[in-house]
């Protein structure tokens, strides 16, 4: 989707749904994305193959370099020292947030086999949306035999909405596919 695309189809259909479901009397009320921040946990910390593999997926996806994560205490149950690399992330905002849960929407999820829509108990109770997905094998920029090893990923979506229930909605009709 474009950027004057998705611009003129928000403030067309979006905004205006919007303030008619939840009853809003300005423009401003209506919630929108924040951020998206896409996160890949590294159980083989001490592999450094695995972690620069997991860096490369997830910048494939996102189309933006990853920051490595590192532990912030030392777990010896784990073997993790202070400092270790324990995961990747990305955060987008604006339009590339917009691309992304597009793409994710539109073209990953309902390639998935068996995939009967996203549950809607994943909110945080102020308005944030948590997928978790098992594999980065369903995004078509990755492919299996270039991969270090089949990784998860959570993928929060931040919004401005104060509530669940006005998340729903704004998610609703970004084009989420929730089950009903």
């Amino acid at each position: 989707m474009t950027t004057g695309t998705f611009k003129e189809r928000h403030k067309s259909e979006i905004v205006p749904k919007l303030m008619q479901a939840l009853g809003y009397t300005s423009v401003m009320q209506v919630p929108r994305v924040e951020k998206v921040v896409i996160n890949m946990g590294i159980a083989e910390h001490d592999n450094p193959k695995i972690i620069e593999g997991c860096v490369q997926d997830l910048a494939r996806i996102t189309g933006q370099r990853p920051v490595i994560t590192r532990a912030k205490k030392s777990i010896s149950d784990f073997g993790i020292t202070q400092g270790d690399p324990v995961g990747c992330k990305v955060t987008l905002r604006g339009q590339q947030a917009h691309i992304f849960l597009d793409k994710l929407c539109h073209a990953v999820l309902p390639s998935v086999r068996d995939f009967r829509g996203l549950s809607a108990d994943s909110f945080d109770g102020r308005g944030n949306y948590t997928l978790s997905l098992s594999e980065q094998l369903i995004f078509p920029e990755i492919h299996y035999d270039e991969i270090a090893k089949v990784q998860g990923m959570d993928i929060i979506v931040v919004t401005t909405a104060r509530t669940d229930r006005e998340a729903y909605y704004l998610l609703k009709e970004l084009g989420f596919p929730f089950r009903d």
